[in-house]
């Protein structure tokens, strides 16, 4: 792109998530949430201590503005939340917001699955000025309200769909 003179910006997103996660995508995220307003156990895989970093959408779209306005940057930046939990804390936190007792059910790890993933986000702070803003909890709270929302409108089309 260099050679046709094109500023072109390149960000390297990590786990994300907020209101409006498809139900059925296979993130953790939206998987707990679903499973746990169902009263269904949540699936952990493995022993559930592998650690992931959880970004709000709203701190990732901060994010890629302010790379779309900075001045010469070259290089992808990561975006995302430094933040480490494990599985298990996860399916604890969404449990405790969600305000139900639910099982954790183990399944076995899929071999490829790495124990950590955490992004180095030096870059997009010294360049970007970026700095995610939205803790987990908050994050979680906000998300699992809208989820419980379209669930509750689902559910309620059907029974109007079904009395008919």
């Amino acid at each position: 792109l260099r050679r046709w003179g094109i500023d072109t910006r390149i960000v390297r997103i990590f786990n994300t998530y907020g209101p409006r996660m498809a139900f059925d995508d296979g993130r953790v995220v939206s998987n707990f949430i679903v499973q746990a307003l169902r009263g269904a156990p949540l699936t952990v895989f493995g022993d559930g201590r592998q650690t992931r970093s959880f970004c709000f959408v709203d701190d990732l779209v901060d994010g890629i503005v302010a790379m779309s306005r900075a001045d010469s940057v070259s290089g992808p930046i990561n975006l995302g939340n430094p933040g480490e939990f494990t599985m298990l804390q996860l399916a604890h936190e969404v449990a405790e917001l969600v305000g139900t007792k639910v099982a954790v059910a183990e399944a076995p790890l899929p071999a490829d699955d790495p124990k950590q993933r955490k992004p180095d986000i030096t870059r997009a702070r010294e360049l970007l000025g970026f700095e995610p803003k939205v803790q987990l909890r908050e994050g979680l709270a906000r998300t699992i309200d809208e989820i419980r929302a379209r669930l509750d409108a689902r559910a309620s089309a059907d029974r109007s769909g079904a009395r008919r």
